[in-house]
């Protein structure tokens, strides 16, 4: 009997874990939305990153061909949306996973790295700051995973007021903790946004590298979503200005 309860369980875990995928696909800048795929880096599958050393963490990889050339401009202090949804096509009618599975539990991300341009195809040795972080909240438990499927699929991400005007990439993920009890178990769902920040201040956010910034050991990596009370969000603090 034990041995079937264990394989039924992975059968579980397993089936979770699929309809956990997700895909960040459209932005919105201030409430106006840009368009399926437009000045995002879409992947063309659903499929999770798990190795923290792979530069697919960075923007994930195999995009959606042609990848966009639009550079969408906001202000400082402007708000992007990240509009996330269960495949690569977006929103393609009801689905009771989309934008994600709600029983499956995570973090929702935010980093923004400055580049000499959006477009560019090269993002490795990019630096990163944090702009925005969403965990566990353990009053409601209520994790960021939850807010992204009550809000339809959208992160709303504010850009710091105080950086410097300039081209960035804005990455956004989602990080499915159900299997995620020792590592490699967390899937990591992340696409990059093309910005061009407008405005703004002069300040020079501390950073961290993608890969790099997550270690198997780092905190939020590893962690059981049935039994834990409380959760730290992997990555650096938010920056504030």
């Amino acid at each position: 009997m034990k041995a079937a309860f264990v394989s039924l369980a992975s059968l579980v875990l397993a089936a979770s874990s699929v309809s956990a995928r997700t895909v960040f696909s459209a932005i919105a800048v201030n409430g106006v939305e840009q368009g399926h795929g437009v000045a995002v880096r879409v992947p063309s599958t659903n499929n999770p990153v798990k190795d923290l050393t792979s530069n697919d963490i960075i923007c994930n990889a195999n995009f959606i061909q042609p990848v966009s050339n639009v550079v969408a401009s906001v202000p400082a202090g402007g708000v992007v949306s990240a509009e996330f949804h269960h495949t690569p096509a977006g929103y393609v009618g009801p689905d009771p996973s989309d934008p994600l599975d709600p029983t499956n539990k995570g973090p929702v991300i935010a980093y923004l790295a400055a580049v000499a341009s959006a477009t560019q195809a090269d993002v490795t040795g990019l630096k990163w700051f944090k702009i925005f972080e969403d965990g566990l909240d353990p009053q409601s438990h209520q994790w960021g995973s939850d807010h992204l499927f009550n809000s339809g699929g959208f992160a709303n991400v504010t850009i710091p007021s105080c950086i410097k005007a300039g081209q960035y990439l804005l990455r956004v993920e989602a990080i499915s903790l159900s299997s995620a009890t020792s590592y490699p178990g967390a899937q990591f769902f992340m696409s990059c946004a093309q910005l061009e920040v407008t405005g703004g201040g002069d300040a020079t956010p501390e950073t961290v590298s993608f890969p790099g910034a997550y270690a198997p050991t780092s905190p939020g990596i590893t962690a059981n979503i049935y039994t834990d009370e409380t959760y730290t969000v992997p990555g650096p603090a938010v920056f504030q200005c």
